[in-house]
Formats: C-alpha cells, structure tokens, sequence
C-alpha cells in the first residue's frame, strides 16, 4: 500500500491513559509547600520551556520533507504528546491540591501527614533505624526518603508517638517496628 493512503504516525495511540498516584476515593489531594513548588515549578517549566522548544523542532523537522522517515519530526511528536499529558495532569492534580503547612499542625506528639519519621526494626538486633518523610501522593520520591501518605508505611505510622511499636504489613509478613523519634520540619531528608 503506497505510504499515501496510510496514518503518519508511529503506531502509538495519541489518547493514552494518564497515570496518577492512587488515591483513596473520597481524601483530598494533600501536599506539602514544597511539593506544591516542586509540581507548580515542573508545570511552568514544561508549558514555557519545554513544549515551545520541542514545537520549534517539530517545525523545523516538518519542513524537511518526508515526515514518515524523520525521526526528529517522530520523536518531536512524540513528545510533544508526553508533555501535554503531563501538563494536563499537573494542571488536575494541582486544581483539586490541598497544601498542609506544618508550622499550622498542633499535635507534634503523633505521627500525621508531614511529619519526618525515624524508626526501627524491632526485631533487628541491630536496631537499623530508617527515616522517611510522609508527603503528598503525587510528590514522593523514595530516593530522598518521602513516601506517600497512602504508602503501607505511613499508613502503619499514622498516630503512632515515640516509643511505639507498630505492625507493618509486608509482602513478607507483618513486622514490628518502633518509632525512634517524630519531627515536623519543612525540609526534605535529601
């Protein structure tokens, strides 16, 4: 069949699903001040930055002739709609955003949503201690220690205090751990 008569595309579906952290129907979007930053930032820099830069590519690309074996003018495409998916999911996720500022929490004696937690395995004879800070669904980043509020981890710590020894339910079984101590800081553990 002449390339005429065929879809210029690469084979890819234009409407993918968008994928978003899960939430429990029915809660709010919480995050932290910074992660709002962090996503309010990574928006702008994708819709003023990002996209006009990967369009004037698209452009230059288009007007070098046959679109069907340009992989600039593909891969620009292509592209482009990865950022206009992320854009459009910034922009939902940052609509029905709830930010929580630590400095308004009361109870700093319990483990609630912001709070930087260190705790230990109570079964280690090492007594290893971990810290992980709990944030917002759509701003967790395990490599810096933050973990989402809906995380089996945070779950597990919700309300606990100093000294106490919760059940963590893992796909190896439920272990014991013991929260070491609860701080409230507006900081990340990076």
């Amino acid at each position: 069949m002449s390339k005429a008569f065929t879809k210029e595309t690469d084979g890819e579906d234009d409407e993918l699903p968008e994928l978003a952290a899960p939430l429990p129907p029915g809660t709010k979007n919480y995050l932290t001040p910074e992660g709002h930053a962090r996503l309010t930032d990574e928006l702008q820099q994708l819709h003023r930055v990002e996209r006009p830069r990967v369009v004037d590519i698209v452009s230059w690309a288009a007007g070098n002739g046959d679109r069907s074996e340009n992989g600039d003018y593909l891969y620009g495409k292509k592209r482009l709609r990865e950022i206009d998916r992320r854009v459009r999911y910034l922009m939902k996720r940052l609509e029905i955003a709830e930010v929580v500022h630590l400095e308004k929490q009361k109870n700093r004696e319990q483990v609630f949503f912001g709070a930087t937690v260190t705790y230990a395995d109570s079964n280690d004879p090492e007594h290893t201690e971990r810290t992980v800070r709990i944030v917002g669904a759509d701003e967790a980043r395990q490599e810096h220690g933050e973990v989402s509020w809906v995380s089996p981890i945070a779950r597990a710590l919700h309300k606990a205090a100093e000294g106490d020894i919760v059940k963590l339910r893992t796909p190896s079984g439920i272990e014991e751990i013991e929260v070491v101590e609860i701080s409230f800081t507006g900081s990340t553990l990076a």
